[in-house]
Order: structure tokens, then sequence, then C-alpha cells
């Protein structure tokens, strides 16, 4: 009988886990990943700031924040590298970078795995496999 209570209350565990994994996998963008050609960038470095309208402003905006600033540097990643690179985005191509910036959670899933691990330390706990929380009992 404990074989089959073990057996049980590991199942019950991984499939808890990894249930939850696909909430929080993000699809991969399906686009054009293409290189830039050194004419797009050579003809883009000169006048960045010209010729800049509707989502390639707000994604220069963007730039200009202090705390990306710093976690581009902490990267390696120059701003000026950026800004032509953004210049030389297509109109579709930027609205749907800006999209995907819109839509990305900022940290919220976090509460979602804390609970998460919470259930099935506390359902490990109740079975007898950890003792973790001092105010549950084990069935064992």
């Amino acid at each position: 009988m404990p074989f089959i209570r073990r057996l049980i209350a590991t199942t019950v565990a991984a499939i808890l886990t990894l249930s939850t994994l696909p909430l929080y996998a993000q699809p991969a963008a399906q686009g054009d990943s293409g290189l830039i050609r050194t004419e797009q960038v050579a003809a883009g470095a000169a006048p960045v700031a010209a010729a800049v309208q509707g989502d390639h402003a707000r994604l220069l905006a963007t730039l200009d924040r202090a705390d990306l600033a710093e976690r581009l540097r902490e990267r390696g990643v120059s701003a000026d590298d950026l800004r032509v690179r953004i210049a030389a985005l297509t109109d579709a191509e930027a609205a749907e970078l800006m999209a995907r910036i819109d839509k990305a959670p900022a940290g919220a899933d976090i509460l979602g795995i804390v609970f998460t691990v919470f259930i099935v330390l506390l359902v490990t706990d109740i079975l007898g496999f950890t003792k973790v929380f001092p105010f549950t009992r084990s069935v064992r």
C-alpha cells in the first residue's frame, strides 16, 4: 500500500508541476529574421531621426529610458546601433515589435509560479514526503 500511495503522490506532484508549463511558454515569433544589409545601415546611419514616424518614434522614445539604456549597456549593446536598426525597420516590422512590447507581461506571472510551488509543496507535505510547513499533518 505505501508503494501505491507514493506512486500516486509522485504522479500528482508531477502533473501539478508540468501542467503549468504551457501557461508560461511563449511561442517564438515567426517572421523575417534576415540580416540587415550594409546598404541599409549606411543609408540609415546619417539621418537616423529624419523620416521617423509612428511606431518608429515610439521605439526610439523607448530607448531614451535610463533603465533600459543601463540594461543595454550591461549586455554590451550600443543605443546608437539600436537606433540605426530601428530606422532600418519597415513600418510593418515596427508595428509588430511595438505590439509585442505592449503585450509582454511585466512580471505578473511570478505570482502564478509561486502559487504553484506552494501547492506542490503543500501536497507533498500532506502526503508525508516533505516537512516544509509546520501547520500540516502527514497522512503517514
